[in-house]
Formats: structure tokens, C-alpha cells, sequence
């Protein structure tokens, strides 16, 4: 385990501008507005050769725990418990204020090595509220500038004492868009992202699959802002062993038409992101709400960018006349989803517990198919008999040649077909062979990229 290092201070001081700097990626979300972020979000930092995991929090507020500032600020304490220093960033500009003495104070009591860091120092114009700084008791502030980088040499030198000489990480995951997609693990880490409109319970369920609070929520819709990823094991009852996923909370994604704030729209282009990242996808519906347009229209997205989806039915505690429910989903799934017939549907609750254990096994079950690759020999002796079967129509009374498959890649499952006048190759004929992959040679419901092509004619005008 690396050392790690919480960013805390007041809201609106360059708190997720200092993580995105450290991480050396713009994976917080940041904007002029204060109260951005909300949850607590981790990345992996290298800080001139220094390697430490670099915790965001919420800014600090002093209002009631009940409601959602005081919530978030809940969040932010939680995150200083096993944490080997804490940030605490001050905005050099603006100088000290009561509520930078207020945190100041806490942090004290809290016996956690404290470096404190004068943000927006660039220029001049934070030299006053540098010299400020020395009142809150924690030495000299670090002078640092997260918007152009600069003081990182200073940081390295106030963070060494505290955590140099940890082990490297040899364990941890590529980069994003690093991993081998040829050479699949089934033992390897489950990407698994949780998508759906706003207030279907996405935090809320992944807080029980952790059995602990470690997502922001509440009544109120919209509360997840960030796509914050969570590494955890789950006890798989089958196995008899652990297993590990990687948990994607995304925001809420409503209709495109009511999209209209700058900050909704970079959390859910956020989202979408997190789904490039995933393996599998579940998408969360709310059972007092049923299925709506712009579920079929996120689910429809996650199939084009090739991930495996499955839909879940949340709050099946309080469903009324479930089974016509689960029934009328299922059909309107069947009729809206044509490209891919039979998508995982499961009844959960998020309060309760209820099928979430079947919901991961059914969610590694169906990324061993999204990841399955079959021999040559084998698809081509499915390809002989579907074509004997059913024969490609002849357009014009000429035969359209229909010669090998092969398969490209997987993850998603991508062939290759190989023959003349596939041009003139009926939608429904393509259909036929893409339905019949997934159901003969095991790919379930899983996305299938088909591709044609056909023989270059040498002697065709140029």
C-alpha cells in the first residue's frame, strides 16, 4: 500500500487543480464555482520520483450534518482517518479566514502530520496571505501555484519526511487504454461502472456492496458529480474466494434536453468516460419509476461503445405488482434493445442487499463472454453450417459469395467475414449471422462487431 496524502481546505482553494496536477490527469472535475466535488476521489501520484495515493475531498463547510454540505463534510473527516499526512490548502490570495482557523483547529486535534500549502501564490498578489499563513500554527506554508505548477520542488520537500522510503507499488493497473486486450485474466480486476438517470441509487448500492458510507447520499437528486472509481474484493459464495472489482460511480444522466448548467454537463461527459473505461456496465433503473426513454437511450449508448451491459431493477423492496413490472421491463427491453437480444435483467435492492451477490456473478459471467475468443476451426465449421442452413440471398440472380470468418479481437467480440458482393449483402442476412455467433459459439448477450470485406479487383478502373 502507498502512503496517502488527503487534500483538505475550505471549498473554492484549487483542492481538485492540486489532485488533477498530482495525478498528472484531469480526472477531477473543476470549475470556477465552489462545491464541486462532493465525494471523496483517489489517484495514484509521482511527485518527482515521490509515489504516494493523493485523496480529493469535498470542501469544508460549517453547516448542519444534516444537510448536504454538512454531509460532504462528514465525507472529508472520514478521509483523515488512516491517512499518513493531510494537505491543507489555504487560498494565498484571499489570505487566512475564520473558517481556514476553524479547520485549522480540527486538524491540530486530529495528530495527522499537516503540510500546509498556499495556493494561488503566482505573482505577487498572494505574498499577504502567505505571511497570514504562519497565525495557523503549522510552520512555514508551502508557496504553490496548482494552476501552472509551480513550488512542486518546495511540496517534494515538505512531503519526503513523511513518506519517503514506502515500497513501490508493483501491483499497480496500466494507465487507461494500456491494458492487452488479447491476453484476458478471468481472475483479473472487474471493471464494473453503475449508470442510470439521477436518484435511481447508484451511490447507495455500491455503499452496501462496501458495507460502509463511502459515497455521498441523500433525497436529493444529482448529489454524485465526479466518476469516482473504488477498488474492493468481493467474497464470491461459489468460489469460496475474493475476487476483485473496481467500482465506477457515475453521475446521473438525464435527457440532453435538460442539460443545461456548464457543471452537469462536465459530469456527465464524465460519465460517459467511465464507461469507456469499464468492462461492464449496469444499468440502474428505478422500480417506482419503470423504464423510461432515456434508460433505452443509455443503454443503447453503452452497447455502441462496445461494453457489456446489464440492467438492474433498484428499489425492488418497495416495487408494486413486481412481477408485471419485471415482465413489462423485460418485454420493452426485447423491443427496444434490438441489437442485442436477452440482456441480463436482475431485481435488487440497494437498501437491503437484495441480488446483489447474483448481480456480480452474473456481471463476471457476462465479461468471460464479452472477453472469449473462439479457435478458427471452430467458427468456420459454425459459419459451413449456418450458411447450408440458410444461404445468402443471390440479388439480381447473382450469388453473393459468402468465403471464411475470422474472429479480430475481443473485448468486444470483433470478426471478420470475408467474401464477394458483400455490399449487396442484406441487413437481415448480417443479422442472421451476428444473432447466430451469439447464440451457437457461447457470446450471450454480449456486443458483436461484424465487418465485411471483400477481395481487391485488380482489374477494376481506377
Amino acid at each position: 500500500m502507498l502512503p496517502q496524502v488527503i487534500i483538505i481546505g475550505r471549498p473554492n482553494v484549487g483542492k481538485s487543480t492540486l489532485f488533477n496536477r498530482l495525478v498528472g490527469k484531469k480526472l477531477a472535475l473543476v470549475d470556477d464555482q465552489p462545491g464541486v466535488t462532493r465525494d471523496r476521489r483517489f489517484g495514484d501520484a509521482d511527485l518527482l520520483g515521490l509515489k504516494f495515493t493523493i485523496v480529493d475531498t469535498a470542501g469544508w463547510e460549517d453547516l448542519d450534518p444534516e444537510t448536504l454540505p454538512g454531509r460532504m463534510r462528514q465525507q472529508t473527516e472520514a478521509s483523515l482517518v488512516g491517512a499518513d499526512v493531510a494537505l491543507f490548502v489555504i487560498d494565498a490570495r484571499a489570505g487566512v479566514t475564520p473558517l481556514d482557523e476553524e479547520i485549522a483547529r480540527y486538524l491540530r486535534s486530529s495528530r495527522i502530520p499537516i503540510v500546509l500549502m498556499a495556493n494561488k501564490a503566482e505573482g505577487r498578489a498572494g505574498d499577504p496571505g502567505l505571511y497570514d499563513a504562519f497565525a495557523l500554527g503549522f510552520g512555514e506554508p508551502v508557496a504553490f501555484s496548482a494552476e501552472h505548477g509551480q513550488g512542486l520542488a518546495d511540496l517534494f520537500e515538505a512531503l519526503r519526511p513523511h513518506i519517503e522510503g514506502a515500497d513501490d507499488d508493483d501491483d499497480m493497473p496500466p494507465p487507461e487504454g494500456e491494458e492487452d486486450e488479447e491476453e484476458f485474466d478471468p481472475e483479473s480486476v472487474l471493471k464494473l461502472a453503475i449508470v442510470g438517470r439521477p436518484n435511481a441509487g447508484k451511490s447507495t448500492l455500491i455503499n452496501k456492496l462496501l458495507g460502509e458510507n463511502r459515497l455521498l447520499t441523500g433525497p436529493e437528486a444529482g448529489i454524485t458529480r465526479d466518476s469516482i472509481a473504488i477498488d474492493w474484493q468481493w467474497f464470491d459464495p461459489a468460489s469460496d474466494a475474493y475476487r476483485p472489482v473496481r467500482l465506477i460511480d457515475t453521475a446521473g444522466m438525464r435527457k440532453k434536453a435538460q442539460v443545461v448548467e456548464k457543471l452537469e454537463k462536465m459530469s456527465v461527459a464524465d460519465a460517459r468516460r467511465a464507461i469507456d473505461f469499464a468492462e461492464v456496465v449496469v444499468l440502474l433503473l428505478d422500480a417506482t419509476r419503470g423504464l423510461e426513454h432515456q434508460d433505452l437511450k443509455i443503454a443503447s449508448m453503452v452497447l455502441e461503445e462496445g461494453r457489456a451491459l446489464m440492467i438492474a431493477i433498484n428499489k425492488w423492496d418497495i416495487a408494486e405488482d413486481a412481477s408485471a413490472l419485471f415482465n413489462g421491463v423485460r418485454a420493452a427491453l426485447e423491443e427496444g434493445l434490438a441489437q442485442v437480444r436477452g440482456v441480463p435483467l436482475l431485481a435488487v435492492s440497494a437498501r437491503t442487499g437484495k441480488g446483489l451477490d447474483q448481480m456480480l456473478t452474473a456481471a463476471f459471467d457476462i465479461r468471460a463472454a464479452w472477453s472469449k475468443r473462439v479457435p478458427t476451426s471452430a467458427l468456420n465449421r459454425w459459419f459451413d453450417d449456418a450458411l447450408a442452413a440458410n444461404p445468402p440471398p443471390a440479388p439480381g440472380g447473382r450469388r453473393i459469395k459468402l468465403r471464411y470468418i475470422t474472429q479480430a479481437r475481443i473485448r468486444p467480440p470483433s470478426f471478420v467475414m470475408f467474401g464477394t458482393r458483400l455490399d449487396q449483402l442484406p441487413e437481415s442476412y448480417r443479422r442472421y449471422l451476428v444473432n447466430g455467433i451469439r447464440r451457437e459459439l457461447g457470446f450471450d448477450a454480449v456486443p458483436i462487431r461484424l465487418t465485411l470485406r471483400s477481395p481487391t479487383n485488380p482489374f477494376a478502373k481506377k
